[in-house]
């Protein structure tokens, strides 16, 4: 298990002075960052190798948003490795040990090179040491979509969208996503399915499904093929 404390801050919270969804989901992949470059094994280590860690799903849910101002500790456990594949949870708690929120994510390691998952290194697996995953609920990878939906305005990929693989940041199709479903929702589950990368200057299309307490956003290529569908429970 990897952990660090913070502080919520002004800059990451809503008007209501809570902490916004997409900045718990950044707390979480900077979790895993931090483990990664604190163990020997994140970016500048596998850079040169041609490797990167490519996120294939999120599931977040949430107990409760915490404050601004509020204290709490950030942690991500794996707890599978194996070959190309890393399964790890995160989970934000306040300092007196109540959970508010927990995430289990599937992870693929990637030649970006070559475009093909890879077995991980043995320095990798070595510094990721396993443990017993979350209690909580664990649902289908897959994102099922139903009905018609509506198309929404085209989003086109710019720089504030990537991160330094070159490619639109993870955290950045969910606040897509939520910049296209009504204001007044707060959701209480968020689930991200990946399924390809899109880079600078590509044109995102929007799809916008409802039903009952849930709220999902296909954001397709120009063939509407998804590069993410992301999907809110209220």
């Amino acid at each position: 298990m990897y952990t660090f404390e913070s502080r919520i801050r002004y800059s990451e919270a809503d008007e209501q002075q809570k902490l916004t969804l997409t900045a718990l989901l950044d707390y979480f992949q900077d979790c895993s960052t931090f483990q990664s470059d604190d163990s020997g094994v994140g970016m500048d280590y596998l850079k040169p190798l041609k490797l990167a860690w490519v996120l294939n799903t999120w599931q977040i849910d949430v107990t409760r948003f915490p404050r601004e101002g509020e204290r709490v500790r950030i942690g991500t456990i794996p707890y599978i490795l194996k070959g190309p594949l890393g399964y790890r949870n995160f989970f934000m708690e306040d300092l007196e040990g109540n959970r508010l929120a927990a995430a289990a994510t599937v992870w693929t390691l990637l030649n970006m090179e070559r475009g093909v998952p890879v077995n991980a290194p043995k320095e990798v697996i070595e510094a990721y040491p396993l443990e017993e995953k979350l209690d909580m609920e664990y649902l289908p990878r897959k994102i099922k979509i139903e009905g018609e939906g509506t198309p929404l305005e085209t989003i086109t990929v710019s720089k504030h969208h990537l991160d330094a693989n070159h490619h639109v940041n993870n955290g950045q199709y969910v606040r897509m996503a939520m910049e296209l479903v009504p204001e007044e929702i707060t959701p209480k589950r968020l689930r991200v399915e990946y399924k390809a990368q899109a880079k600078l200057g590509h044109e995102i299309h929007p799809v916008y499904y409802t039903g009952e307490g849930v709220h999902i956003v296909s954001l397709n290529d120009a063939e509407g093929k998804p590069y993410a569908v992301v999907e809110f429970t209220v």
